[in-house]
């Protein structure tokens, strides 16, 4: 844009001033023709008169402050401090000499030019502001212009010269100007300057909606609860807004009643379950009962999971500040009172979060520990903006090749069916799709002496950009 305003300035500008020069050219002309005839005809007039005479007739001119020149005989040629350059002079003077030429016959006739404040006169060579006024002033002077004063001399007789100044009304003629003045630079500068910041006014204006339309579309995959967007701007970002608060509605919509049909089916198939259990208990044949009960069992705890993995993130639940030290700890001890052995160090500042889905999250992870270790080793560490929460088990680990694999729905790598020997495939998915709703991230990766680290990265600020992170072996010690 800066570019473009400057390049057709540039070009107006060019344009404006040659045809500006080109104008001034043909005034001056025309106006130098006319002037050069007129003086011709002064002389003329001069030559017609006796010798006596000429010198009554000057001082009645002058006296009567009339003639729009200044006429004088002199017995030498006054020097003139020639001013003016370039082709205004020389169309000047060219004019001057055809015409002197072609009405009287003088072809040595001198044409310059003179300041006003340095032009001489008369025999004494007088300067024009030494004159009284009504002899020079008011035909050679146009204040507070300063025009040039052209002065034409030439030689009637020997020791007798005319001597004719007068104006060229045009003001600075001759004065040397850049095409690109001070002026011209100025107003360029502002023209850009008013240019450029209505241009940004109007984009801003533009991009307000956009920006407000980008951070709710990053907004609404950590919070389905977001208020709607203003549905005002321009007329497509408006149209937007409309689009994005209706998929907005529609996906809260779909979630929900994703949630009702799960939680439909679930309580359908608890009624079947709970008879089936009971008729179970009434068979004779004590294997037959054990594995009937056992199979379920494993029928309801897969029912409990598919429900859990549709509710992975309570979208109505509202963010609260907690201490992620005291949550681990009261874990620690619901899970010591099933035998586990949890150990936590390292503290943090309260996070702002969904509390039950952090607590879900965490619970998942510990008791993954646990159940295939025995025991876990918890560490928080501050990092910047972010968070870090490192689970280690005592386990077997998980093969690299295997460890993107287990976070799927229902995927298990112990290949027992038993409930007592493998749980539903469902935790750890659940646990990093919390962590992502939160704008955080979760993976696994196997210590160096041993077992698995679990490592939990979170924003401090809710809803912020899903973190990347480096997590390797030496996650925690």
């Amino acid at each position: 844009m800066v570019v473009g305003v400057l390049g057709a300035q540039l070009a107006s500008y060019v344009i404006w001033t040659t045809q500006a020069r080109s104008s001034q050219l043909e005034q001056l002309d025309e106006l130098s023709l006319n002037v050069a005839y007129s003086v011709a005809s002064t002389v003329r007039f001069f030559r017609s008169l006796p010798y006596d005479y000429r010198h009554i007739v000057l001082d009645q001119l002058r006296d009567m402050g009339g003639t729009r020149f200044f006429v004088s005989v002199n017995d030498h040629r006054i020097p003139i401090l020639d001013t003016g350059t370039g082709p205004g002079k020389s169309l000047v003077v060219d004019n001057f000499q055809r015409v002197l030429a072609s009405e009287l016959g003088i072809r040595d006739a001198l044409v310059e030019f003179s300041r006003p404040e340095e032009l001489r006169l008369l025999n004494n060579e007088v300067l024009l502001h030494d004159l009284p006024r009504r002899w020079g002033q008011h035909s050679l002077l146009m204040e507070p212009l300063s025009p040039p004063v052209l002065v034409v001399q030439m030689e009637l007789e020997p020791e007798t010269w005319l001597y004719v100044a007068t104006l060229l009304p045009i003001q600075d003629l001759f004065t040397a100007q850049g095409w690109l003045s001070e002026e011209r630079l100025l107003a360029a500068l502002l023209v850009l300057l008013t240019v450029i910041g209505l241009s940004l006014a109007g984009i801003r204006s533009a991009t307000l909606p956009l920006g407000r339309l980008s951070r709710a579309a990053h907004q609404l995959g950590n919070d389905l609860d977001a208020p709607p967007l203003r549905e005002s701007g321009p007329r497509e970002v408006a149209a937007t807004a409309v689009a994005f608060n209706r998929m907005q509605r529609r996906i809260c919509e779909q979630v929900e009643e994703r949630e009702r049909l799960f939680s439909a089916i679930s309580h359908d198939l608890k009624t079947p379950i709970t008879r089936l259990r009971l008729r179970a208990e009434m068979l004779d044949d004590p294997l037959q009962r054990e594995r009937f009960c056992a199979s379920l069992d494993e029928l309801d705890q897969l029912v409990k999971g598919a429900l859990a993995s549709v509710k992975g993130f309570d979208l109505h639940e509202p963010l609260q500040e907690i201490s992620l030290r005291d949550l681990l700890e009261g874990l620690a001890e619901e899970l010591s009172l099933q035998g586990g052995e949890v150990a936590i160090e390292g503290n943090a500042a309260p996070l702002t979060v969904k509390p039950l889905a952090i607590k879900r999250c965490l619970a998942n992870l510990l008791e993954n520990a646990i159940f295939y270790g025995g025991r876990a080793e918890v560490s928080l560490d501050e990092e910047g903006t972010t968070l870090r929460i490192a689970i280690r088990d005592h386990g077997p680990g998980i093969p690299d090749a295997d460890q993107a694999r287990v976070f799927d729905p229902f995927v298990r790598l112990e290949p027992s069916r038993s409930r007592h020997t493998g749980g539903s495939g469902l935790g750890l998915g659940i646990a990093r799709h919390i962590a992502r709703a939160m704008g955080g991230e979760l993976t696994l990766a196997n210590h160096p002496r041993g077992g698995l680290v679990a490592t939990l990265v979170l924003p401090r600020e809710p809803g912020g950009n899903a973190l990347q992170a480096t997590w390797g072996p030496g996650a925690m010690d």
